[in-house]
């Protein structure tokens, strides 16, 4: 009974904050709310003060809170909208530090499943790339970097899963062999440090190494050149791949073709 007289007080009491006159109260309510993790309560008040304290001291710290309201409500979008519109009206206030790391965590927090459009994942790059060029000292900067190889790691899978799309449809309709190793070395170009690079290498082998045995005549020993070359550079580089044997398999067939 104790919390149920609890909750309707505490009901009562933001309903009747909904009909104050009082922006004064209705502001030391919200952030009282917000300390609360109440951030839909929050967030409602602030809205309603907005206007009242526009073009004074306290729009700052309103405009930061009602970003902070939202990413408590995991609406990461509404809290990019207010992170950037915080840094157009103060691009050195108080918040600015935290207000560009913010534009880039929630967009690396939006960021969908690899297999989707990574438009928003490449906003997030751009943003923790401005932020650190501005704020490189920030206790901010590490979980930058981190969150945005993450991102680059993302870039790659993408990029990985529409390789092994091409290796996989093969000869049909076309070289999509050529395709693969096209968009795997590539995706190495572009993402340098991923995470996946040795399954973009073993796909640029097993697609040289596909297109040999496909080959015309004409063209085989050129392209078992070409395959024997990119062995090497392979086993060089991962002496220890789970791929060694089968890569040793493939080095023994172009070895009988380039022999004879």
């Amino acid at each position: 009974m104790l919390l149920i007289m609890v909750f309707f007080t505490s009901c009562g009491d933001y309903q009747r904050l909904l009909k104050s006159r009082d922006p004064e109260e209705k502001y030391q309510a919200a952030l009282r709310y917000f300390n609360e993790k109440q951030y839909v309560k929050s967030q409602t008040l602030l809205d309603d003060v907005t206007a009242y304290y526009k073009g004074t001291e306290r729009s700052e710290d309103i405009l930061a809170y009602l970003a902070r309201s939202y990413m408590g409500q995991k609406a990461y979008e509404s809290a990019t909208d207010y992170y950037q519109a915080y840094i157009r009206n103060y691009p050195k206030g108080k918040y600015a530090t935290e207000a560009y790391f913010q534009v880039g965590h929630c967009q690396y927090l939006d960021s969908p499943d690899a297999r989707l459009d990574q438009g928003i994942t490449r906003k997030a790059i751009e943003a923790f790339n401005q932020f650190v060029e501005l704020y490189p000292e920030s206790p901010y900067a590490e979980q930058a970097y981190q969150e945005m190889a993450e991102m680059y790691d993302k870039l790659a899978l993408k990029e990985l899963k529409s390789a092994q799309l091409y290796y996989n449809l093969g000869s049909y309709l076309g070289n999509n062999y050529l395709s693969c190793e096209i968009v795997a070395k590539n995706a190495l170009k572009d993402y340098p440090s991923n995470q996946y690079q040795e399954e973009f290498s073993w796909l640029i082998l097993q697609a040289k190494y596909q297109q040999m045995i496909n080959s015309f005549e004409d063209r085989k020993l050129e392209r078992a050149r070409d395959a024997q070359d990119e062995y090497y550079n392979f086993i060089t580089e991962y002496p220890s791949s789970k791929h060694r044997k089968e890569a040793e398999r493939m080095m023994n067939q172009i070895r009988k073709i380039t022999k004879d």
